[in-house]
């Protein structure tokens, strides 16, 4: 996987945007629970009043909440106030607010920073506490007595001026007995406990508490709204940029594997298959491609995610942290049993790809040859197989997988119930508010679904690491035909064609395909080759324009080794008919100019008619604008043989390789053609394989090969008299009067 990372080099800079955008998402989800949380226990259960400092109190509330405070705190407090009443110049800003002010003075809150807000908050909620529980208990009185300082006095009793003649630590002593529980459990709710004294306060001043409550709530939902659409749009954007990343990548590797294969030899050919570097350039690629998306958009966010709701979550909660380390660990354990138990099957999945690539292709291509045989029932019986083994090894793995979402329900559900189950006792205890409950829930969730995410890369990361060392096997495979590091140039194009001692092997093979082959071939002349099937031919004609490189001994063009010139060069002499004609989608015009795009239509059709190609040409209503399908499928093996030959003509090259591309023909045809091509090649060198005598038969020279060894040469008269293999052939095809 790593050695096709410097295909993502060029978007470094996309990655590098959608990683930040992934942060503020992170970030975004992050501080969602946090809101929600503050929604549930400030603006539900404390109406709105986020903290135990009141923007307002009246004079004699502040004279009882100072009793209880020591002389640096009664500083500090006081400090934080400005007393207004009638006679104040704020009057009229504060009496819309606060239409007691009329009757009593009252304390407005200064412009505090939050600092100083939050240093007070401590102070003001236990004065609250204290004075709320004198209130309360005054309030329960029965028989009109209350119990104050271990005596009973009676409910009337002016408590405040007593407590007002205590020393400071005994009104200290008595605040902290007062609201000792709360103390205990932090300011969150000594703050929370504090609200229903200050919400008092609040409408004793004659303020609307309710439109308090729905003003916090409606600013912290917009606040979430705007969060949301905020981790929307990073969503969005990361999405694109991972989509443009990945494409990019899978378009660069395509496009280097297919200038790769292009530049095979026959020898890297028969190392892969057809089949196999197609699923490679397409399904393999595709998977490097997911996994990229995925690798870009949950990479950096799942651990985010998971980092930041553990911390979030256990500042919320650190007692309950152990139910998300269970949870974790159970995950972890679903994970790798998953992943040891699928990982084996990827790879067998894209050898069966390959398998099922290669069955349909032959069935495709061979039809004609299927249905003239009645094998349709084999070959279903065969794409079967290859299906079904696919097929169930898919469904093998999509078992194993499918089994995760249920088990991962299960954990998230149980999680769930768990931090219900504890939750709920610390909030009977008042050791929990139920927002950060709630808020706890949805962190444990995103550090459960960051793991999932995780999971889900480790279980891609396989069957894309598979893809990519088979897409790396093509890219690295060095081709063994490749150009001199200093290449020669040709001085003189005349054509001479020459084998110096050839031999040659296949690669893996045992024995030598060609045998010490010394021949020249000369401009102006035609020299074939002819021999039993196997026998090497086709092999000797591939050695010259280097689709295999000899073994030993030399092929020389013009005098120069072709090992020394550039393929182009080298190529560009030559006009090469295959075997197998081979046509290309498009036009019958699109396909002659395959061999010289400037070639004019005068070119074209002087090349058609020597080819004997002409004659049905002009029968189609399009001429040479005739549609050709993929491979010529909808022209004869006669007639594809005939445009093959019109290509090569097209060219104009000094060598001519003709290998059995004559076969196709009917014996008019295929002796006026040769009638025709004598002419037009008259200055070239022509070679041709051919299994036909009539074809060769007016050749300058014949040469018979035998298991890859040369048993005659010379003319069809000289052989007819030397040679006993190409008697055999002769007699096998001609009587004795026509050989003569």
């Amino acid at each position: 996987m790593f050695k096709l990372a410097k295909y993502l080099k060029p978007f470094t800079a996309l990655i590098l945007a959608a990683i930040i955008l992934l942060f503020v998402q992170a970030m975004s989800d992050l501080a969602l629970p946090d809101y929600m949380s503050d929604i549930v226990n400030n603006g539900i259960q404390q109406g709105g009043i986020v903290n135990a400092v009141p923007k307002a109190v009246r004079q004699e509330t502040m004279n009882k909440l100072t009793l209880f405070m020591n002389d640096s705190e009664r500083e500090e407090v006081l400090k934080s106030y400005t007393l207004v009443d009638k006679s104040s110049a704020a009057y009229d800003k504060y009496i819309k607010d606060y239409p007691t002010l009329a009757a009593e003075p009252i304390f407005m809150l200064n412009d505090i920073h939050k600092t100083e807000v939050d240093r007070i908050n401590s102070i003001m909620g236990k004065a609250f506490l204290a004075v709320s529980g004198i209130e309360n208990a005054k309030s329960e009185a029965k028989n009109g007595q209350i119990e104050f300082n271990g005596t009973k006095i009676p409910a009337n009793t002016n408590l405040y001026a007593i407590i007002a003649q205590q020393t400071d630590e005994q009104r200290s002593q008595l605040a902290s007995s007062m609201n000792e529980r709360f103390t205990a459990l932090g300011d969150n709710m000594i703050t929370q406990a504090a609200v229903v004294p200050i919400k008092a306060e609040y409408m004793a001043l004659g303020m609307n508490t309710d439109k308090i409550q729905s003003n916090y709530i409606l600013h912290a939902g917009i606040f979430m709204l705007l969060i949301s659409l905020l981790s929307a749009a990073c969503t969005v954007v990361v999405g694109l940029l991972a989509a443009r990343a990945a494409a990019g990548l899978s378009k660069n590797l395509r496009k280097d594997i297919f200038t790769k294969v292009e530049r095979f030899s026959n020898t890297e050919f028969d190392k892969f298959s057809t089949a196999s570097l197609i699923t490679r350039t397409t399904n393999d690629i595709t998977q490097i491609q997911m996994l990229v998306i995925i690798m870009i958009r949950m990479v950096i966010y799942a651990p985010i995610m998971g980092v930041g709701g553990i911390i979030r979550a256990l500042g919320k909660s650190s007692s309950m942290s152990w139910i998300i380390m269970l949870a974790v660990v159970v995950l972890l354990g679903l994970i790798l049993t998953v992943f040891t138990v699928a990982m084996p099957k990827f790879k067998i999945i894209q050898k069966l790809i390959d398998r099922l690539n290669l069955v349909t292709r032959e069935n495709l291509t061979g039809m004609m040859v299927i249905r003239a045989f009645n094998t349709q029932a084999f070959e279903e019986r065969r794409f079967d197989k290859a299906n079904k083994d696919l097929t169930n090894t898919n469904l093998f793995v999509n078992r194993v997988m499918v089994f995760m979402m249920p088990a991962m329900m299960l954990i998230m559900n149980g999680v769930t119930l768990l931090i219900v189950w504890v939750g709920a006792r610390q909030i009977a205890d008042s050791a929990m508010q139920v927002g950060d409950m709630m808020a706890f829930m949805q962190y444990a969730m995103q550090i459960l679904f960051s793991f999932l995410m995780l999971s889900m890369m480790f279980i891609m990361i396989p069957r894309a690491s598979v893809s990519a060392q088979r897409v790396a096997e093509v890219l690295e495979t060095k081709s063994t035909i490749v150009n001199p590091k200093q290449p020669k140039r040709f001085d003189k194009v005349e054509g001479i064609v020459e084998f110096k001692n050839v031999t040659f092997r296949y690669p893996g093979a045992e024995a030598d395909a060609l045998k010490n082959i010394s021949f020249t071939a000369l401009p102006g002349q035609t020299t074939a080759f002819i021999g039993s099937t196997g026998s090497g031919k086709t092999t000797l004609i591939n050695l010259i324009p280097r689709f295999y490189d000899v073994t030993n001994g030399q092929v020389l063009i013009d005098g120069l080794d072709v090992r020394e010139v550039t393929q182009h060069d080298l190529r560009e002499k030559i006009g090469y008919v295959p075997q197998k004609g081979a046509l290309f989608s498009g036009t019958i015009e699109s396909n002659l100019k395959y061999a010289d795009e400037h070639a004019t239509t005068a070119d074209i059709s002087r090349a058609a008619e020597i080819a004997q190609a002409m004659e049905f040409i002009h029968e189609k209503p399009e001429g040479i604008a005739t549609e050709i399908s993929q491979g010529g499928a909808n022209v004869s093996g006669g007639q594809k043989q005939r445009l093959s030959i019109a290509r090569a003509l097209v060219k104009k090259p000094v060598i001519y390789i003709f290998d059995d591309s004559f076969s196709a023909l009917d014996f008019k045809t295929d002796a006026a053609l040769r009638k025709a091509l004598k002419e037009q090649t008259e200055s070239s060198t022509v070679l041709i394989v051919a299994q036909r005598i009539s074809t060769i038969i007016s050749a300058e020279q014949i040469i018979v090969l035998e298991d890859g060894k040369v048993v005659g040469a010379g003319t069809h008269k000289e052989l007819m008299e030397t040679c006993e293999t190409y008697q055999e052939i002769a007699l096998s095809q001609l009587s004795k009067e026509e050989l003569a």
